[in-house]
């Protein structure tokens, strides 16, 4: 099984710094580039459309896009502009929505929703898009809960089994037979948190330690040498069926070298 790696980015402050951004990432080996979707961070629609002309090849994706915040038809505008523009890359990512998120639900405009209705709103987005996109953008669903990777399997090409960061081997175990019961072959994305005893600040404000996050078995934390990185990964995906490694923006030097070990 082949794997590949992504990276999740958000813009810098200027043009010139998201191009040689997303370029870097393209010479490095990395698949495909991922773009939050918040209101303190870049749209990332405007901002893949940027990427899609910096670089030729790098695959496109929302992450994730949260679904209550946009009406299906909005969404699928978006995308086909997207696919024009880059050739067919992008790659719908997509989710209920994080927890938290709905004040900016409320900010936009848009009714948050029961987590059925949430559901219900993800389900429109990528018939939608399915229906009128061409080419037709694989979709990747980010999910937690047991009902949410159920319904991931069922209506998504790829599924991120989202976990926090002090998951185990297990909880990945868990969260990966949760799919296959609604989707044997679905194939499957893993965000790591870390590299070595390194966290992305953002966790380390939060008072994360990866040094204790590794030697707890976290495993949402890649190892600090590369070839121990890459057998991480065909681990992964000869155990489990994880054929996507998704990086923090942070670690993308420290990981570049484990692309070609895979």
């Amino acid at each position: 099984m082949t794997v590949t790696f992504a990276v999740v980015a958000t813009p810098g402050p200027t043009q010139q710094s998201w191009v040689e951004q997303v370029r870097m990432l393209e010479d490095l080996g990395y698949a495909s580039v991922l773009v939050p979707d918040t209101l303190w961070t870049v749209s990332p629609f405007p901002a893949l459309a940027a990427a899609a002309v910096a670089a030729p090849r790098i695959r496109l994706r929302t992450w994730v896009l949260a679904a209550p915040m946009r009406s299906p038809a909005a969404v699928v505008r978006e995308a086909k502009a997207l696919q024009q523009l880059s050739d067919g890359r992008f790659e719908l990512g997509i989710g209920t929505g994080r927890p938290g998120a709905a004040d900016e639900a409320a900010r936009l405009g848009m009714t948050w929703g029961s987590a059925s209705e949430r559901v219900a709103q993800l389900e429109a987005v990528v018939t939608a898009v399915r229906e009128e996109v061409e080419p037709r953008p694989p979709v990747v669903m980010a999910a937690s809960g047991a009902k949410s990777l159920s319904v991931a399997g069922r209506v998504a090409d790829r599924v991120a089994v989202a976990l926090g960061a002090e998951a185990s081997l297990a909880d990945l175990e868990a969260g990966v037979s949760r799919v296959r019961e609604s989707a044997p072959d679905v194939s499957l994305s893993l965000q790591a948190f870390g590299v070595g005893d390194r966290v992305p600040e953002y966790l380390a404000r939060q008072g994360f330690s990866g040094s204790a996050l590794r030697e707890a078995g976290s495993v949402v934390m890649l190892p600090g040498d590369p070839a121990a990185i890459a057998d991480q990964a065909r681990e992964h995906a000869e155990r489990f069926g994880v054929d996507e490694v998704v990086v923090p923006s942070d670690f993308v030097r420290e990981v570049a070298p484990a692309i070609a070990l895979v």
